[in-house]
This record gives structure tokens, sequence and C-alpha cells, in this order.
């Protein structure tokens, strides 16, 4: 999928929770002075922001098939290779790379392994190739009330929950199928509090991703049921939503 929308309603739409995970998924990077890292699908840059913040600059590349996303993280960090290019076919040679990590993107790869696969080709031998996905098929992503929300009016709503990566162990499977050894599977959550129902609602009204893509199908009466329904689904406000992401980290070569 590719995201051809501005960073600031992306940020909006999913900043609340990137941001925060890129945290935590950095955390299981080995991170250290020396090491170059590669970040697979920068979106608008939260993960490359933290590498930064470790590395340096000059010690991290990025890429992302969205030209939105590719000049705002030129613009927010300068001294950042960033490049458009789809994992599968990364602009890189063999082993230029410590780390390649790729945050909330598998799921949107058009071919998952073939894009674990070239980041494990860009990673030098024991080398380090991690990912995350949000727990969509355990109902644990932070969209979960608004697709629970949609099944209720619409029982054949193609939601996340069948994308790559989504449920129990596909992210270890995957990463074997890749060729990565030694893969390590852990979850990592991410709370987040709103403080109204609209402060929750407006930002699935920006034109992203797969609920934007669902909603742009509704007329009115279907749309205000939608939003009446997913009110009904959140608890009274101040609420906080905890999302789960699958991560895995595996070793190349």
């Amino acid at each position: 999928m590719i995201f051809e929308v501005t960073a600031d309603a992306y940020g909006r739409y999913m900043g609340r929770f990137s941001e925060p995970l890129a945290g935590r998924f950095a955390d299981l990077l080995q991170l250290r002075q020396g090491r170059h890292a590669l970040d697979v699908g920068c979106g608008p840059g939260a993960l490359t922001a933290v590498l930064t913040e470790h590395l340096g600059a000059g010690a991290v590349a990025a890429v992302d098939v969205s030209e939105s996303f590719v000049a705002a993280v030129r613009t927010r960090l300068p001294g950042v290779d960033v490049r458009r290019a789809a994992a599968e076919h990364l602009p890189f040679d063999d082993a230029e790379f410590d780390v390649a990590a790729a945050e909330l993107v598998v799921h949107f790869m058009t071919d998952a392994v073939a894009g674990l696969t070239e980041m494990a080709r860009v990673t030098r031998p024991g080398g380090l190739v991690a990912a995350c996905v949000w727990d969509y098929g355990g109902g644990r992503g932070p969209l979960t009330a608004f697709w629970r929300a949609a099944r209720d009016l619409d029982p054949d709503v193609a939601d996340e929950s069948d994308r790559a990566g989504t449920r129990v162990g596909q992210l270890a499977e995957m990463f074997a199928a890749a060729g990565l050894r030694d893969v390590q599977s852990s979850e990592l959550a991410v709370t987040v509090t709103y403080p109204t129902f609209e402060a929750w609602w407006e930002p699935l009204t920006l034109g992203v991703g797969a609920t934007a893509k669902y909603m742009a199908g509704l007329d009115d009466a279907r749309l205000a049921a939608l939003r009446a329904r997913c009110a009904a689904q959140l608890p009274p406000s101040p609420f906080e939503i905890t999302a789960v992401a699958w991560s895995a980290v595996g070793v190349a070569g």
C-alpha cells in the first residue's frame, strides 16, 4: 500500500501509537555508536528519528514508497540518506548495514518474504533484521474498535486481520522463510489516552489507510451509523487504548 497523504495526516492518524512504539522497538535493535541502520518503510520518520538519536544522522538510511513521506523525512532529519524505494527492491549494496528494521510495514509489503529477504541481503552477516506489526489478527491493534463497529454493520467487511504478520507466530515464520536465524519474538504494547471521542474519530476522517478506503464507500447515513457504533464501542471520555504489536528479530547470514 502506498500512502499518498501528507506526513501530518498520517502522523495524526497513527503517530500517537507509532512514535512511542518506535522507542520500544528500537530497544530490541542493539543500537550503539559505530553501527549503521536502515529504516524500511519509514513513513514520516518515527523510527528514523529514534535511530538518528542513537547513531547520528550519517549512520542512518531510510526508504519509503510514498514521495510525501520521503520529502518529510528529508526535511525533518537532514543528513539521513532517505530514498524512495520499496522493501522488495532496496537500493543498497549487500551487507551495507548492521541493522535493518521495519516498523508497521511488513503487512503492507507486496511480498513480505521478498521484502524481508532484501532486508537480510543488505545486512552484514551477524547483523540484525527486525520488524513489528500490530496484532490485528488478535484484535489488539489501535483500530480494533473501528473494525469491530464496521463488522457489526457489515459482517463481510475486509478489515486488516488477514494481512501478513498480524497473527501470532506469522512474523517468525516469514523470518525463517527469508533465511534469518535465531529469531526471537515478543510483544510491544503502547497505551494512548484520548480526552474525547472526537479526538479519536477526527484522525479517521483524514483519508489515510484502510479505514479511509472503507469509509469512502459509505453514504452519509451509513457513515453516521458507523460513527455512532464506534462511540458505543469505546469507554466514556477520557479513555485509554492499549495497542499491542508482534515483533521479531533475526540474525542475517
